[in-house]
């Protein structure tokens, strides 16, 4: 078929790769994804060490929301799909120096039902009657965004903010709770507030319908040999088409066509999609429009540092459970841990223990930056304090991601509609990534998708 439009992407991230590949799919459009790294992907990242299989960015995706699945599908990967491991699907937070079950039936930071408050030792009895009364508070009337911690204080209390909401929600986002958007973080729970009035009765309403209120890791899922294998794929499928090693300059217009200069040369292209974290899209395009550079500049982020830690079963038997989250109040170094080898199966040698930690983000970001002797020493320090762990591990490795978490500040949401209002007004221009509309791997996928099909015209 004859090209009628050519596109160059740039940025191959899992945006910038679901972005080429629909592009190679959409016949009469010629695609090329360029990528300023030695190798594509992005944060998702798998190795293997030792036996251990280490995943330095994402480790999984949401099912409910099926732009990830749907493009394993699509790749012929629906057979290396795999779930969590099921008798493992619960989660720990951290009180002192023990480890408490989230109570069965919490989705995020919020009960399905108040009965499973009961027996909750995270909970001081005040704290289960304010939760309690949530169904009598009445719903917000304001239409203007709302900081996660204001929501969740109005609707469930501060108790509830401080040992459940701001550890689970840190755990994903890093972020601030005093800043984070809910409408643009998770928009679902002021959606249920609108239709249901009640948090507690839309969860549960919600929990009927699915004919379980047990927790939700059932909804997460992963490839056989690590999210790697998703970006292996579409590397793969897009051949000659993607270009790694290939920095972008500048942009330019020439008539009705883009230019670009990069470090493999001068191209020329009737689209671009730029595939690139918002501060990296305002470099590139502040000589065309300063404002919309300007709007793009001030989507913060936030640094992170990972753990990779190991030792022998008999050393760290880890229970049963997905892993822990710790509370702020707690003032402790590590911000969460997965418990890497009872989350999927064939992460670990039989006989050993895989954990992952994190630590930094928004509210300690100096922590991220620690050097990696410092790291290690405080999370080994913590992991014996809270597991009981012996001995000394196998090994440790440290993964840095330097402002790699875009913080979804209240108004975001709005922000975002007018940086997308100043893009459509340049002709053949799109934006995707985790900086827009969701940081979850399917969220990345949909905006890439979505970015396309754009710039396909």
């Amino acid at each position: 078929m004859a090209v009628s439009r050519r596109v160059v992407v740039i940025g191959g991230g899992i945006a910038g790769l679901a972005a080429g590949f629909r592009l190679m799919r959409t016949p009469g459009v010629e695609v090329e994804v360029l990528e300023a790294d030695s190798r594509a992907g992005g944060a998702i990242a798998t190795s293997r060490e030792e036996g251990f299989l280490l995943e330095h960015g994402p480790d999984c995706f949401l099912t409910v929301k099926p732009a990830a699945i749907d493009l394993c599908k699509a790749l012929g990967l629906e057979n290396r799909l795999i779930g969590t491991i099921a008798e493992n699907r619960r989660s720990f937070v951290a009180r002192k120096s023990k480890l408490l079950p989230v109570p069965e039936g919490f989705y995020l930071m919020a009960p399905s039902s108040i009965a499973s408050l009961a027996t909750s030792r995270i909970f001081s009895a005040k704290g289960k009657a304010r939760m309690a009364m949530e169904p009598l508070i009445s719903r917000r009337t304001d239409p203007a965004d709302e900081s996660l911690a204001s929501f969740v204080r109005r609707r469930l209390g501060q108790e509830c903010l401080d040992r459940l909401a701001q550890p689970m929600i840190a755990g994903i986002t890093t972020a601030d709770p005093e800043k984070l958007s809910m409408r643009a973080a998770m928009p679902q729970f002021p959606e249920m507030e609108e239709a249901h009035g009640s948090i507690v009765g839309a969860l549960a309403a919600r929990a009927l319908s699915r004919g379980t209120s047990g927790p939700r890791y059932g909804m997460f899922a992963t490839l056989d040999g690590g999210m790697q294998v998703l970006v292996d794929a579409l590397a793969a499928a897009l051949g000659p088409r993607l270009r790694t090693g290939v920095r972008v300059n500048a942009l330019g217009r020439d008539g009705a066509k883009w230019t670009l200069e990069s470090s493999g040369g001068a191209l020329r292209t009737d689209a671009i999609v730029l595939a690139l974290p918002a501060a990296a899209a305002a470099s590139l395009l502040r000589p065309r429009d300063g404002q919309l550079a300007n709007l793009l500049a001030a989507i913060e982020s936030a640094s992170v540092a990972t753990v990779h830690v190991a030792w022998k079963e008999e050393d760290l038997p880890l229970p049963a459970a997905m892993g822990f989250v710790v509370p702020a109040i707690e003032n402790r170094f590590t911000l969460a841990c997965s418990f890497t080898s009872r989350k999927f199966p064939g992460r670990a040698p039989a006989g050993t223990s895989l954990l992952r930690i994190f630590a930094g983000g928004a509210t300690r970001p100096a922590d991220a930056s620690l050097p990696e002797a410092d790291l290690t020493q405080r999370v080994i320090a913590e992991l014996r304090d809270l597991l009981g762990a012996k001995r000394e591990p196998l090994f440790c490795r440290v993964d840095r991601h330097a402002d790699a978490m875009p913080q979804y500040h209240v108004g975001h949401l709005d922000r975002v509609a007018e940086i997308e209002s100043r893009a459509a007004a340049l002709p053949g221009l799109s934006l995707c990534g985790a900086s827009y509309r969701g940081v979850g791997v399917p969220d990345c996928i949909l905006s890439g998708e979505r970015a396309a099909e754009i710039a396909a015209g």
